[in-house]
């Protein structure tokens, strides 16, 4: 973070001090300062508090030890409208120039953590259950950073500007950090596996699936959004992509350099770009709650996901194949999404102009 950016800050009311008292014991070590963050995009959680943030804009990722060890994710339940407007009040904003990038749960609180962009600065809060919002300053904390050395070029053009997708999920995984997002590579969709406390990032690999909507072998969609799942005892992601294919990838065949290649369980219909993705357990079954721009939120089933053989030949009309799914017809507007605990989510649902976050319980 730069000092501009806390300049831009310094007049919240309320800001989460990340003292050497509240970080306690660091188990991994990390570096205390100011990280240099351009902007706050994905979010997810590792382990012990620590907070991973996407910095689209400066091409990088950045962790930090929030602190935020205890509370009681089991009993806590929000009900927040126009959770916009609060947050710009409690950091003294406009709201106009506010926009929410991605929601995280801390898994030790259960207090949700908010990725900003305020008039083009970056920003994060910490929602509690109670509603009170506190600004995060990540001015001298436990940090590590790295940025990533192939992304593409911050340059607008007639499709946007694609460093704006340098990053578009990422999740702690076995004491790793996988990244998906797009590189200047020929083949640009991304994926990488990091070493924590990060040390120079790698290249990634490249990933090419058959989209079955589009009856054709690709290896420049992006993913949108994953999850990490286990496969007959090994790890695995389940990813989202625009126009709606669902792949497996192995991560044990992710090497830097070289190309990946998916397997296509389900097709979930065209004209629509999921948005998030959780995995939860009802009744003894496993399932992915995807939340879609078109398509509504899917509860889908990965009961015998791995007999599935893959999608090969083309599904035309809109059609669906695959992992069989369910609509969930209760939740509509649903933009973000994260589970609390085993029976309930978080999700962030968008009515008219206006963001409202809200525990749901897990259909």
């Amino acid at each position: 973070m730069t000092r501009q950016w806390m300049g831009t800050w310094v007049v919240a009311a309320t800001t989460v001090l990340l003292s050497a008292n509240v970080w306690g014991a660091d188990l991994y070590k990390l570096s205390v300062g100011t990280p240099e963050i351009q902007s706050a995009g994905p979010l997810a959680f590792g382990p012990d508090g620590i907070l991973l943030i996407g910095d689209t804009k400066g091409a990088a990722i950045v962790a930090i030890q929030t602190g935020d060890k205890s509370g009681s994710p089991a009993t806590a339940r929000y009900a927040i409208d126009d959770l916009g407007g609060k947050i710009a009040a409690a950091i003294k904003a406009d709201a106009s120039a506010l926009a929410v990038r991605d929601l995280a749960v801390n898994p030790l609180s259960g207090n949700v953590y908010v990725s900003l962009s305020v008039a083009g600065k970056p920003g994060l809060v910490r929602v509690n259950a109670d509603g009170q919002i506190q600004q995060v300053s990540l001015q001298n904390v436990p940090f590590s950073r790295t940025a990533l050395p192939n992304a593409p070029e911050d340059q607008a053009g007639p499709r946007g500007n694609p460093r704006d997708s340098s990053i578009t999920d990422i999740a702690w995984v076995d004491g790793q950090v996988i990244v998906s997002g797009t590189s200047s590579a020929k083949s640009p969709t991304n994926l990488r596996a990091l070493s924590f406390p990060f040390s120079e990032a790698n290249e990634g690999a490249s990933l090419e699936i058959y989209h079955a909507a589009h009856a054709k072998t690709e290896d420049n969609a992006r993913i949108r959004t994953f999850v990490p799942f286990v496969i007959d005892g090994k790890p695995n992601l389940l990813a989202g992509f625009v126009c709606t294919p669902l792949v497996q990838f192995p991560l044990d065949g992710l090497t830097p350099g070289e190309k990946l290649k998916g397997k296509t369980v389900a097709e979930l219909g065209n004209r629509n770009q999921p948005l998030d993705m959780i995995v939860y357990k009802k009744d003894g079954q496993t399932y992915l709650l995807l939340s879609n721009s078109a398509r509504g939120v899917m509860k889908i089933s990965t009961a015998d996901i791995e007999k599935n053989q893959g999608l090969t030949t083309p599904v035309s009309g809109g059609g669906t194949a695959g992992q069989p799914y369910d609509t969930i017809g209760s939740l509509t507007g649903v933009e973000q999404l994260d589970k609390l605990n085993d029976e309930y989510a978080v999700v962030l649902i968008k009515d008219g102009s206006l963001l409202n976050l809200k525990s749901v319980a897990l259909p």
